[in-house]
């Protein structure tokens, strides 16, 4: 027994031997140590790598010049391999990165460390001092290398890991989630490959996501045959590129100043001159293929024609503000006949997964496939919007909830603006390969009572609310309407709309033309290719809207922001047609836009203040009678609005744009009040634009 203990305690204390002598753990070798102790080893690795350096450095000539003092920062690993790996180094002068990297290259190729027995990599970090330093003659410290873990070694190098990361700039914006800015004459650019006859898009629902217009418009390939050749910088971010453009692996953001610089003249003026002078930044990116973000801020002065001017301060808010700049915003007087007028605008895009688009922002929308939308249109200010993007099968479906303002004295709260509410609903459905179906329902509502946002309105089923309004009309003011499109062939489309607000079968039967009907509808045609000629785009239009539509019973739920209306820009009680040409040509675009008119406006003369049924913030309570009406009724106006256009793109990453217009504008009413009264205005302009938003100038 005593024997078996024995042998028991001497395998016992052979085998803790062996573990001792397998847990050793010895650094790389360089072959002059390989005699060397066990013990000393380290001492021989720190000595042989600063010798290597102190022979094979060359310290820049700039250093030198300079007569610097400092340190080289090097993180390097020795791999299971025996290699020199340089993973991070920092230094004042990158002539001394280079070196540093270029010496470390050199190194030959040792026996690797080793734990257990088995081949390892270790880290080090060493301090190459400059002027050099020769090892022989140091203290151990100057050539001591000092192991540091994997986990440090990331951290350390995790900033210029960052720069290696980022790539050349490929505009991952062409396949991004980001609003396609919309303006009409961008959008004919691509209106056809859109429309052929078999294509699965949807083509009202605006403004459109890169990534669903590229899959019928190759965004890269046109873009490259506008460049320009330049090897300079300057060149090249004048002619070609994003001011800044940053993209890696995982996220990617481009920043571009932003101009509308114009001059011109009004010749029914009595000012000398019109301007514009808008400045500001945009910046748009991504983080991931799902995350889209953008932004843009205007700072902006102007004085316009003498109409528009007098048409934006006829739409001027409770308050000192003179006037509201159409389709932007609330403007303060600059000097004594011009506004100041900032605007921004921005939002995020979200695709959590291939049929669904997300957005919340602040901007605008436009539902349909014309020039006008009855439905819900961009020429109103800026606003906050929540919009989902649904898309299956031959459905798209878009849900929109805005948050609005009426800014008229009336309707103030305790001196703020009134904030009302606006949801809407649109279903758009290829019926076949040629005829597309569009269902739509809007619905808004006021703040009154403190009743602010209804979470009931955030149902996304659509007629639902309008079902609703049947038994509580004056809980909010609903609208429902449709669109239809029909591709005759790959070059030809008709379109059309139509909103119903209010309507009695009954006195339409007995033929009384009663202000209950109140309803409007669109027909038009775009001819592609016009004529056999390459992007050239033809498009006729009629829009007529009975007296009454969009308007209400109560003070606030008309269908208008910051007292513009959130559907066509006159409002209701007109009728009109439209004629529009647009042609590009490389870099080179031209437009011309024909209107025709015949509108119904407001005595409002103190001697007859009725509503005739164009103001749609009116109540419509306040007609001068119940049948007989008719579109054009109070003072008929007729209206003709042209413009010729022809311009230059600059740069078509920013798309800045060098342009001269001249505009055309006939206002001819029946009767002349303290408000309505005739005009005729040719207005010439030039000028530079980043052209990112539609303006809108035939009111």
């Amino acid at each position: 027994m005593k024997q078996f203990i024995v042998l028991l305690l001497l395998l016992v204390q052979n085998n803790v031997f062996s573990q001792d002598t397998f847990q050793y753990e010895k650094p790389p070798v360089f072959p002059n140590c390989e005699s060397v102790d066990i013990e000393a080893l380290q001492h021989c690795f720190d000595n042989s790598v600063f010798t290597h350096i102190f022979y094979n450095f060359k310290v820049p000539q700039k250093t030198l010049d300079e007569n610097y003092k400092g340190n080289v920062a090097v993180l390097f690993e020795v791999d299971t391999t025996g290699t020199f790996k340089v993973i991070y180094v920092d230094a004042i002068y990158n002539e001394l990165k280079d070196e540093a990297k270029r010496v470390f290259a050199l190194f030959p190729k040792v026996k690797p460390a080793t734990y257990n027995g088995r081949t390892t990599y270790k880290q080090y970090s060493i301090a190459i001092k400059i002027p050099l330093v020769n090892p022989s003659n140091s203290s151990k410290n100057v050539t001591e290398v000092d192991e540091i873990s994997k986990l440090e070694a990331a951290a350390k190098a995790e900033f210029d890991s960052v720069n290696k990361s980022i790539k050349a700039f490929e505009n991952k914006g062409y396949s991004s989630q980001l609003n396609i800015p919309f303006t009409h004459s961008d959008y004919a650019k691509f209106d056809r490959n859109m429309n052929l006859i078999g294509t699965n898009s949807h083509t009202a629902s605006k403004p459109f996501v890169y990534d669903e217009v590229s899959n019928y418009y190759d965004f890269k390939a046109e873009n490259q045959k506008l460049q320009k050749e330049t090897n300079t910088w300057a060149g090249k971010k004048l002619w070609n590129e994003h001011l800044v453009q940053i993209q890696s692996k995982d996220y990617w953001f481009t920043i571009d100043p932003i101009f509308d610089l114009q001059v011109g003249k009004d010749t029914d003026a009595d000012f000398n001159s019109t301007y514009n002078n808008t400045r500001g930044f945009l910046v748009q990116g991504g983080l991931g293929k799902k995350l889209n973000f953008y932004a843009s801020v205007f700072e902006s002065q102007g004085r316009f024609a003498q109409y528009v001017n007098r048409y934006a301060e006829s739409l001027k808010a409770f308050g000192p503000d003179p006037a509201i700049i159409p389709g932007r915003g609330i403007a303060k007087r600059f000097k004594s006949d011009s506004y100041d007028y900032p605007v921004a605008e921005a939002y995020l895009s979200y695709a959590p997964a291939k049929f669904i688009n997300i957005q919340f922002g602040h901007g605008k929308n436009f539902i349909g496939d014309g020039y006008r939308s009855l439905l819900l249109s961009d020429v109103a200010s800026p606003h906050p919007f929540l919009k989902l993007n649904t898309k299956f099968w031959k459905i798209k479906y878009t849900n929109t909830w805005l948050w609005l303002k009426d800014v008229r004295l009336e309707v103030t709260e305790d001196g703020a603006f009134l904030t009302k509410y606006l949801a809407s609903h649109y279903l758009s459905w290829n019926v076949s390969k040629r005829f597309n179906l569009g269902l739509f329902e809007s619905v808004i509502w006021t703040n009154s009572n403190n009743r602010g946002f209804d979470v009931n309105y955030l149902n996304p089923i659509i007629f639902y609310r309008a079902i609703e309004f049947e038994t509580g009309q004056d809980a909010g003011n609903a609208i429902i309407g449709a669109s239809a499109k029909y591709k005759w062939n790959d070059n030809v489309n008709i379109y059309s709309q139509f909103v119903l607000d209010e309507f009695s079968l009954g006195d339409i039967k007995g033929g009384e033309r009663s202000w209950k009907n109140k309803y409007g509808y669109q027909i038009g045609v775009k001819y592609f290719n016009a004529f056999k000629v390459d992007n050239l785009m033809l498009q006729f239009e009629y829009n007529r809207i009975r007296p009454y539509t969009y308007s209400h019973n109560t003070i606030a739920t008309n269908y208008g922001h910051n007292s513009q209306s959130m559907a066509h820009l006159w409002g209701a009680n007109f009728s009109e047609a439209i004629l529009i040409g647009r042609y590009h040509y490389k870099r080179w675009f031209a437009d011309a836009k024909l209107i025709f008119g015949v509108r119904g406006l407001d005595f409002n003369d103190g001697t007859d203040n009725f509503s005739y049924g164009a103001d749609i913030f009116r109540n419509y309570n306040d007609r001068p009678f119940d049948t007989g009406v008719e579109v054009g009724q109070g003072i008929k106006t007729k209206t003709f609005n042209g413009n010729l256009k022809a311009g230059y793109v600059i740069n078509p990453a920013s798309n800045l744009k060098l342009f001269t217009d001249i505009s055309f504008r006939n206002f001819n009413p029946e009767a002349i009040t303290t408000s309505t009264f005739k005009s005729n205005t040719v207005w010439f302009n030039f000028g530079l634009r980043t052209d990112l938003f539609n303006w809108y100038f035939d009111n």
